[in-house]
């Protein structure tokens, strides 16, 4: 084919065969861009107290995916906050909060978290919520506990918050979302009897009180309004004006939808993709990405878990890391740090920092392993393998290296750490090829050891 011919007769050309002057702008990097904080491994990291330090500097906090399904702690001011759906940066009076269209949201408990946090002392805040953002209801949470009865064995240990079958709803295109709450409300209760008949018949024996369910969101939806607007167009506004904008991921990328160790996952996707869906911002406005893992593993619920201690050594971890869920209140699982899984979470969000936390949990300890390779089949692997069944057959390979035996929770300077402490970093960078950042040595929201 003749291109130039081509060109030239749709009027692309001049007559003398040059391009015309365009018009179009030309794709440039944004110069103000977001900053994206994820978990790197299963969840549990301490992305609160990362996002709490950097929202210091945030003029927007946002999150992105998920629902109350997680939960991040926050101490500040002496006084510690939990946060299951409201953003963590909402303790930082100068930010505005945001919770984006990827966000499922259940109405009654997003009330009583603002209540219970309110009651410590969090009452200057601004919080815009996505109109766009799907509801969970109760029915949801009732079906979530359902199906998990009817997987028996085989259940995945989900939170019973609602928030697979929410999205299940939403991907099924019969969701309901607040801009149809806050719409013409015989609309929203059409599709609230619709929604209701539809889980009728999945589960004949489920009570719903559809009365007292369209009573309830009638007053729920004047509550919620005047937390309600376009998103989109907040951020794309704020990223216009180079305000800071500040991405909190829920969950982590061993729980993603896609990439996690399915099925044992959450029901979004909690890696870099979901903060371009759940936000609405572009790709190109996306600029330093944040991992956080713990400086050992740990795992809430069912699923594979190679380097899992089921010994004293995972007791101690779990006792010393005060391991309970946020959401949940179950202890933790723990294991040593897999650097197979990290190398894996990286490969997909491309983290250009890691914010290594609870290193002081590792004090006591006279060795500390790291995975470093997994075997199966007799074959080496550096990643893992994409079925959950095989990942809880690998053996893992470890690399052995001295612990400090020293406290390290007054430590604010990396030069400061033991020396053996510096080379467990140190060779945590080496492995994974990222550098780390920021060393969690506390609970405080100041216990940090900014590395670079």
């Amino acid at each position: 084919m003749d291109w130039n011919r081509t060109m030239e007769d749709s009027g692309r050309l001049t007559t003398n065969g040059e391009l015309p002057p365009s018009n179009i702008k030309r794709f440039k990097r944004d110069a103000n861009t977001a900053t994206v904080v994820l978990g790197a491994q299963w969840g549990d990291e301490g992305k609160g107290k990362i996002v709490d330090m950097l929202a210091g500097k945030a003029d927007v906090v946002c999150r992105c995916q998920g629902g109350n399904n997680a939960g991040h702690t926050v101490v500040a001011d002496g006084a510690e906050y939990d946060f299951h759906i409201l953003p963590s940066g909402i303790v930082n009076k100068h930010c505005t909060s945001v919770i984006g269209n990827g966000v499922v949201i259940h109405l009654p408990q997003f009330f009583e978290e603002l209540a219970k946090n309110e009651a410590k002392g969090l009452n200057d805040y601004r919080l815009f919520i996505s109109n766009r953002a799907h509801i969970v209801f109760d029915f949801h949470q009732a079906v979530d506990g359902l199906q998990e009865q009817e997987k028996g064995k085989n259940s995945i240990g989900t939170t019973k918050k609602g928030i697979g079958p929410a999205y299940s709803t939403k991907a099924s295109r019969s969701g309901i979302r607040l801009a149809d709450l806050l719409g013409d409300f015989s609309l929203f209760e059409e599709k609230l009897k619709g929604l209701i008949s539809l889980h009728k018949r999945q589960f004949p024996n489920l009570e719903i009180d559809i009365t007292a369910e369209i009573k309830k969101y009638k007053e729920y939806a004047e509550k919620i309004r005047p937390f309600v607007t376009d998103t989109v167009v907040y951020l794309s506004q704020a990223l216009n004006e180079r305000k800071n904008v500040l991405v909190e991921g829920a969950n982590a990328a061993l729980l993603d939808i896609d990439f996690g160790t399915y099925p044992y996952v959450t029901s979004s996707n909690c890696t870099i993709g979901g903060v371009c869906t759940g936000l609405g911002i572009p790709v190109r406005s996306i600029g330093e990405v944040y991992g956080v893992v713990k400086a050992y593993s740990t795992r809430v619920g069912d699923g594979p878990f190679p380097t899992e201690l089921k010994n004293n050594l995972g007791e101690i971890l779990q006792t010393r890391g005060h391991e309970i869920g946020v959401t949940t209140k179950r202890k933790r699982r723990c294991g040593w740090l897999d650097i197979v899984l990290l190398r894996y979470s990286n490969m997909i969000n491309g983290y250009t920092g890691i914010a290594l936390t609870k290193l002081d949990i590792l004090d006591t300890f006279d060795e500390i392993q790291i995975a470093i390779a997994y075997k199966l089949n007799e074959k080496r692997m550096l990643f893992p393998p994409a079925s959950a069944e095989e990942l809880g057959r690998v053996d893992v390979e470890y690399l052995t290296l001295p612990g400090w035996k020293k406290c390290t929770e007054d430590v604010r300077k990396f030069t400061d750490l033991p020396e053996n402490a510096q080379q467990y970093v140190r060779k945590i960078e080496e492995l994974l090829e990222v550098p780390v950042r920021w060393i969690g040595v506390g609970k405080d929201r100041n216990s940090l050891i900014e590395v670079f």
